[in-house]
């Protein structure tokens, strides 16, 4: 984008935000962060691709005056916390949604695909699975203990295992990215795959009503985790490969960039799955089955109160505090 393209998009914005600063008292803290974040998006571009022009100067002091106002009188490492939960993170995932909503299709296309081949390939399941894991389950089964897998002796070995597991996933989910899409689809495939293949074989069983509360308990949360974390990989690939109206390697940049951002928004929600698997998962056979539906109704609302409905509300708040051009 040449400059004067730039400017001319922007400037509007920047000029009603500098009359808004001189009645600072008016502007509430939500408006200030989106401000905020606009101003350093703008700031960013601009240096990359105009170091040398005027407007950097000009962006950098605007920033410069806003970031003080927005962190005055407060633990600015405390206050730029809170704003990346409830304003940066939420703006970044709505710009992500459709990424999100092609890794949701992904995965579970390949769980279809993995429930469709146990039924009619036997021997699938030790391909996905493994013989050792399929013949340890089959004893459990035998032992009237079928989700058995779940009850490691350590409860916190068990959860510091998982939880760098899922965290390890979803890292290589998001840098496969960087093979285009087509890196990070493998990654979805084969999970959707493995996670299909798996209540497939226990509905084989005659377990099915058995398996899926039980891996729903831990799973809402980790299975949604992994699909955010692909979408993100998506959105890096995607970058490279149509980088839009952006040159190539900007568009790399804000791509990697939001998707970073996502990633590590994502790990609270792999540690709280770890611990529900390791503390919880493991007395299926103990817990109530009222409890268990709270459980994985409490996490699916989790879910899509901060990753659909909230982004969408944060979007709609932004754009009533950007003036009409």
């Amino acid at each position: 984008m040449k400059e004067i393209a730039f400017i001319h998009q922007n400037k509007a914005r920047w000029s009603a935000f500098e009359q808004q600063l001189k009645q600072e008292r008016l502007l509430s803290p939500d408006e200030l962060a989106t401000q905020y974040i606009l101003l350093t998006d703008d700031l960013s571009y601009a240096r990359t691709f105009y170091p040398q022009s005027g407007v950097v100067q000009y962006l950098n002091a605007l920033s410069a005056r806003t970031h003080g106002l927005l962190y005055a009188g407060k633990k600015e490492p405390v206050a730029r916390l809170l704003t990346f939960w409830t304003r940066e993170l939420p703006l970044e995932l709505y710009h992500s949604r459709y990424d999100f909503l092609w890794a949701l299709l992904l995965f579970l296309g390949a769980a279809l695909i993995g429930w469709v081949s146990v039924f009619h390939e036997s021997d699938f399941i030790r391909y996905i699975l493994g013989d050792a894991y399929v013949d340890q389950t089959l004893d459990n089964i035998a032992q009237g203990n079928p989700m058995g897998i779940y009850d490691q002796p350590n409860a916190f070995a068990m959860f510091f295992m998982i939880a760098v597991n899922n965290i390890r996933v979803s890292f290589m989910a998001f840098l496969f990215g960087l093979f285009t899409p087509v890196g990070t689809g493998v990654i979805l495939l084969r999970n959707g795959i493995m996670v299909g293949a798996f209540l497939a074989f226990f509905f084989e069983q005659s377990l099915g009503l058995v398996s899926l509360p039980t891996i729903l308990l831990h799973g809402t949360i980790e299975l949604s985790a992994i699909v955010l974390a692909g979408g993100a990989g998506i959105l890096l690939g995607r970058s490279l490969l149509f980088p839009g109206t952006y040159p190539r390697a900007y568009s790399f940049w804000k791509a990697a960039r939001r998707g970073v951002k996502i990633i590590l928004g994502l790990l609270p929600y792999f540690v709280l799955a770890a611990f529900i698997e390791a503390y919880l998962t493991r007395h299926y056979q103990v817990i109530s089955p009222g409890f268990t539906l709270f459980v994985i109704a409490a996490s699916f609302m989790l879910i899509l109160f901060y990753f659909v409905l909230l982004p969408r509300r944060v979007y709609l708040k932004t754009l009533k505090s950007k003036p009409n051009d």
